[in-house]
């Protein structure tokens, strides 16, 4: 049972990870994604990585999927414009593309990723916790890189947030402390205006 939901699960991973390079729409490739995401969360619970199967189904579907999501609304992606070159960069991007199957076929072949090169999976008790054991080498064996990633994370934030600061000179800014200072004689001017007379 176990190898047919592995089956099920691994078809699925590829009709949708290939659906999403292939698909017109913008829109429903990113949802195409979100698929290939959950199915792959699917096959960690398989090899018994619950965390990090909910880790993907909750940083990368829910955070990072809707912000793609957002982001190709915002720009509104046209379809034609993309596809007049198509024709001229095929030839380049089938060259490069049987290259880098080439390529992954001699480097994931069965001489080295075989099912024969790998046990399965120890089964573990009831009460055992993939998040402590996770927990324990992160913070153990892998302290010192984890703490340089997240330095480099840091890093990366700070200087996102530099680069979109910048001062634009056709940019129109609000002034939050003006608008929060205004009083009602500012924004709102009674005018009396007299009764008209004779008005047939």
């Amino acid at each position: 049972m176990k190898s047919f939901i592995f089956y099920i699960f691994s078809i699925i991973l590829i009709l949708s990870a290939s659906a999403v390079i292939t698909v017109r729409n913008s829109v429903t490739a990113a949802l195409f994604l979100v698929l290939t995401f959950v199915t792959s969360a699917g096959l960690w619970i398989l090899l018994e990585a619950e965390f990090l199967a909910l880790t993907l189904v909750m940083v990368y579907v829910g955070a990072v999927m809707v912000l793609f999501l957002f982001v190709i609304m915002m720009i509104n992606i046209t379809i034609e414009p993309l596809g007049k070159n198509f024709a001229k960069y095929f030839p380049l991007g089938l060259l490069v593309m049987i290259t880098m199957v080439v390529e992954m076929f001699l480097v994931l072949g069965s001489q080295s990723f075989g099912l024969e090169k790998f046990s399965n999976p120890i089964p573990h008790t009831v009460n055992y916790n993939n998040t402590a054991e996770l927990g324990v080498v992160l913070y153990t064996d892998y302290v010192y890189p984890f703490e340089i990633a997240g330095v480099i994370l840091l890093v990366a934030i700070i200087s996102a947030i530099a680069l979109t600061l910048r001062q634009r000179p056709k940019t129109k800014y609000q002034d939050v402390a003006q608008q929060v200072s205004v009083c009602r004689e500012d924004r709102i001017r009674l005018v009396r205006i007299s009764a008209a007379e004779n008005v047939p």
